[in-house]
């Protein structure tokens, strides 16, 4: 056999076999794409199709629980606010909103995440879904620490600037506490939280309806609860005990703590690249809350307005809750039915109020749904304060009918930023999941406060003065 029919063959050989690999890689290639194609119009064929009696009727257990769960944040604050601690820190009072704030910026964001995860199938894998949901509860263990030593640094700072006194030994308490605070706080709510988004997939309750709000309660009255005796406590050794140095301890040892929950959030791709990214929007809510947090601190100062107390917790705890609903639903929407960038075409042009109501899609039936929740949820969780003897006002018709004009402005108020935002957000390649609630719920906490606060000052003003109830 000649070298040239040797040389044929073998380039024969070789060729056929080129081919046959190219075939089964291009055949290969076919099938996945078909597999992706299956698994996205399996994912479409999922999306919750609800009527708006049944997103009704998930919602309201759930925002029941959380109204109370406020409502008994309200009265931990009522009585704690005479503690020694806050009589004689007043400071404390600044850091209350950006502490509870922090069900927002972190408790409602992961729910938010992990439920749009849970709708898209991203968690029906048992090794996917628990790295997902140990580096976000690691990641919101990061955030909660440096978030609770900035809130301190804020409350130092607006407290310092229209008094012009600084006390060290306070300045430290007040970062002991809030460090503390936010990472027990935090790290409880999380492991709740993953129960609950594990729980809802595997009984089909969509978890856009209930997470958010479970979420929220009993975050405020659990982080209530442990910045009022972990702040007392420290006072006591402050003063008292003469050990100034266990609350400087106590905020070392969580700062220490951080690097460990870098290098676990860092272990999965979705929270590693929110550690780097995902500081804006928790940070900014922070210094929102903080501001809001210095309106109640000069409210509660004034002794004719002391009922504003009780129910600053209850009118911003059911605002974010009713507009983080709303956020987590139209951020599921644009997954599943918008790429990155792109937005449906009802959301585009300008902005204009009756888009977020008027209408027959289902972003529009949640906004109304919510909204018939605001007056009826609000008169309960009053008449509950009022039958528990706590609070400071009595419930004349002209102050609910004020109370319940400030909580109404406030939810229209934040479902038509709430529509805005989250769609410019998704536009900008972003996910509202990570960016839009922290801002949503701080503004929340902020137009509540004010809100209530204008009220209060308006019923003293026109003569209905009661601030002696339930002392």
């Amino acid at each position: 056999m000649s070298i040239h029919t040797i040389g044929d063959a073998v380039m024969n050989f070789l060729g056929s076999g080129l081919m046959a690999h190219m075939s089964s890689r291009l055949h290969n290639d076919e099938e996945d794409v078909e597999q992706e194609e299956e698994e996205h119009s399996t994912i479409t064929r999922r999306m919750p199709k609800e009527s708006p009696l049944a997103m009704a009727l998930q919602i309201l257990l759930p925002f029941l629980l959380a109204g109370f769960g406020t409502v008994s944040a309200g009265m931990v604050l009522d009585v704690v606010q005479h503690w020694e601690a806050f009589q004689n820190i007043t400071e404390i009072f600044i850091l209350v909103p950006a502490l509870l704030g922090l069900k927002g910026n972190l408790e409602m964001t992961l729910a938010s995440r992990l439920s749009t995860a849970v709708n898209v199938g991203k968690m029906d894998s048992p090794i996917e879904k628990w790295n997902l949901i140990i580096g976000n509860l690691a990641l919101k263990q990061v955030q909660a620490t440096v978030v609770g030593f900035l809130a301190a640094l804020a409350a130092v700072v607006l407290g310092w600037i229209p008094e012009g006194k600084f006390q060290l030994s306070h300045a430290i308490l007040l970062c002991s506490s809030s460090v503390a605070t936010a990472f027990i706080a935090s790290l409880l709510q999380g492991i709740i939280m993953v129960g609950v988004i594990v729980g809802s997939k595997k009984t089909g309750i969509n978890p856009d309806n209930v997470a958010t709000p479970i979420a929220a309660s009993f975050g405020d009255l659990i982080t209530l609860a442990i910045l009022a005796f972990i702040s007392q406590g420290l006072y006591n050794c402050l003063g008292k005990n003469s050990h100034p140095y266990v609350a400087a301890v106590v905020c070392v040892f969580f700062l220490a703590l951080t690097p460990v929950w870098i290098v676990i959030s860092s272990k999965h791709p979705a929270s590693r690249t929110l550690l780097y990214s995902g500081w804006e929007p928790v940070i900014t809510a922070m210094v929102i809350s903080s501001v809001g947090g210095l309106i109640l601190d000069k409210t509660v100062s004034d002794p004719n307005l002391a009922g504003i107390v009780v129910y600053t917790p209850v009118i911003n705890g059911i605002g974010g809750n009713l507009v983080a609903i709303q956020s987590s639903r139209i951020s599921t929407h644009l997954h599943f039915h918008c790429a990155p960038g792109e937005i449906p075409e009802e959301a585009q042009g300008c902005y204009y109020p009756c888009r977020t109501f008027c209408g027959s899609g289902a972003n529009h039936r949640s906004a109304q749904v919510l909204l018939l929740l605001v007056i009826p949820g609000h008169l309960i969780f009053l008449y509950t304060i009022h039958l528990m003897k706590s609070g400071h006002t009595t419930l004349t018709p002209i102050f609910m009918s004020v109370y319940l004009a400030a909580a109404l402005l406030q939810v229209v108020t934040l479902l038509c930023i709430a529509d805005c935002m989250v769609h410019s957000i998704w536009r900008n390649g972003k996910d509202p999941d990570s960016f839009s609630i922290p801002y949503l719920t701080a503004l929340g906490d902020f137009l509540g406060t004010a809100l209530l606060a204008l009220g209060f000052h308006f019923l003293w003003v026109i003569g209905d003065q009661d601030s002696d109830v339930g002392d």
